[in-house]
């Protein structure tokens, strides 16, 4: 038996997710980060940012989004606003080598958070001091190719809760 309701079409809008900068500092093509999976888009599309260095204290890394916190490192975080839609905010470049030090925590993984809530503080300087890279690629991870806009364009500086990345999220049908 067939409904008669078979050819009607439900039509729902997609949503439009702007997420903010994490971090004051200068923005980058995600293609300058020098990790291959980061530049090249694997990870998803998104930007970089060059830290400032703050006079006194850490840097800190805020959420781009509000949501769960599902992950959360030392020098990454990761936050979920719904299900199935991740952001990503990576401080540096192989920082993971750095086993925590010099990183500081605000939040716990599994946290809810609002958008510019302090997840993390740092010290970039402290990271080149090491030899390691400060550029922190901010990425829409497993976005569908052409889902994320630029709001800020590479060379620009935001301050962190600058709008930085519209993602539109495909409407669930």
């Amino acid at each position: 038996m067939t409904s008669p309701h078979e050819d009607v079409v439900a039509v729902v809008p997609a949503t439009r997710l702007v997420l903010s900068a994490p971090l004051d500092g200068i923005v980058h093509a995600l293609e300058d980060v020098p990790d291959h999976v980061f530049a090249a888009g694997i990870a998803g599309p998104g930007v970089a940012i060059e830290p400032d260095r703050p006079v006194h204290g850490p840097a800190l890394a805020h959420a781009p989004v509000a949501g769960r916190l599902v992950t959360l490192f030392a020098h990454a975080f990761a936050v979920e606003p719904s299900p199935g839609t991740t952001v990503l905010v990576h401080l540096g470049i192989d920082t993971v080598r750095l086993a925590g030090e010099g990183f500081a925590l605000y939040a716990a993984e599994g946290e809810e958070v609002a958008q510019g809530d302090p997840v993390i503080g740092w010290d970039p300087d402290a990271v080149e001091a090491r030899g390691l890279g400060v550029l922190s690629p901010v990425v829409a991870l497993q976005a569908e190719p052409g889902s994320v806009e630029l709001l800020v364009q590479p060379g620009r500086r935001v301050t962190a809760g600058t709008p930085l990345l519209a993602w539109t999220l495909a409407a669930a049908a």
